[in-house]
């Protein structure tokens, strides 16, 4: 990738940059040259970008980073410019991506192996919100732990970006699902994308009791936990038999190292920590996926909440509020 003005842009890109890791301030607004495409590569203009904890885990340096860098795995735009040897693909066509670093910006160079289309009557943030977060709802209820009718599945931090998606997928599947979130708002979010019952972190003592209760004492099939740390013990303390903690995230930190012998004495559990990149590996599975993630937009399955949007400048307050948990639904960035 190379960079220099392109053509019809007369003004430097905005975009963020991070020189050292840290905390939230070392998000600083800047202007770069344009990236241009180099071949198998197309060059998009930014019609938003996704806010996610993989964005904070290499911001503090919880995932080593080449600085400085420009932040962002996902987003959804035009084409603008096609690099050698690309096709499938057209300037002017609608894309979104989530494994492309550079998205924090007005304009970033994507792998065209990596850009999905975009569908007709599915909106630029909506595509955004839908991506990430839905390809990850999908394989964790279809995939890591396939639900079955009749399960009860217990999702942690509901309402989240997540949280939301996963509710859905899992009570479209016929799951019951118990849900906990730490605010009434984020109750009646839990509630009205199917959630049966919830749970607020902060009106117990004792997460895993209050799960067995509404499970007449035996416990989850599955435990989908986001939050690591915080969640992880009640987590395992939640499950039936042979039930599974899928953890997929540390949005309250990693979780310490676990005697493997803690599985074998709560009724030979399985833990898992999957992730998506390992779920969409060739083109052809990432495209699949997303078709069918967007496949559930379309038909009502899935419903995508946007649930606050920044201005691009506004990095730092994004990751401030993500990481102090005073989201809900999809966070954005809009150059």
């Amino acid at each position: 990738m190379r960079s220099r003005r392109s053509p019809g842009h007369d003004r430097p890109v905005r975009a963020i940059q991070i020189t050292g890791a840290g905390g939230p301030d070392v998000l600083i607004p800047t202007e770069l040259d344009d990236p241009v495409a180099g071949p198998g590569e197309i060059l998009v203009e930014v019609a938003a970008a996704g806010v996610n904890f993989i964005d904070t885990y290499q911001r503090a340096g919880i995932y080593p980073m080449t600085l400085p860098y420009v932040p962002g795995m996902e987003g959804a735009g035009r084409v603008r410019a096609l690099g050698e040897g690309v096709d499938g693909v057209a300037v002017g066509d609608r894309v979104a991506w989530c494994e492309q670093l550079g998205s924090y910006a007005e304009l970033v160079v994507v792998e065209a192996a990596k850009a999905v289309p975009v569908p007709d009557g599915v909106a630029d943030e909506v595509a955004v919100g839908a991506l990430l977060q839905g390809m990850t709802a999908h394989f964790l209820v279809h995939d890591t732990y396939p639900v079955q009718p009749g399960d009860d599945v217990l999702v942690h931090a509901a309402a989240g970006g997540v949280g939301l998606l996963l509710t859905q997928l899992a009570s479209a599947k016929g799951a019951r699902v118990i849900a906990t979130v730490s605010t009434a708002e984020k109750e009646e979010l839990a509630r009205g994308a199917g959630a049966a019952e919830v749970i607020r972190y902060t009106g117990t003592d004792d997460l895993a009791r209050d799960v067995r209760a509404l499970t007449g004492g035996t416990g989850v099939a599955v435990a989908y936990d986001g939050v690591g740390a915080a969640t992880f013990d009640a987590s395992l303390d939640s499950l039936r038999l042979r039930g599974m903690l899928v953890l997929f995230g540390a949005a309250s930190g990693p979780v310490p190292p676990v005697d493997p012998q803690r599985l074998n004495r709560g009724g030979s559990l399985f833990l898992t920590r999957p992730t998506l990149f390992h779920h969409v590996a060739t083109p052809e599975a990432l495209r699949a996926r997303a078709a069918a993630v967007y496949a559930a937009v379309a038909d009502g399955t899935l419903d995508v909440r946007i649930g606050h949007r920044h201005p691009l400048a506004d990095a730092r307050a994004a990751h401030e509020d993500l990481q102090a948990r005073r989201t809900t639904g999809k966070v954005l960035l809009v150059p």
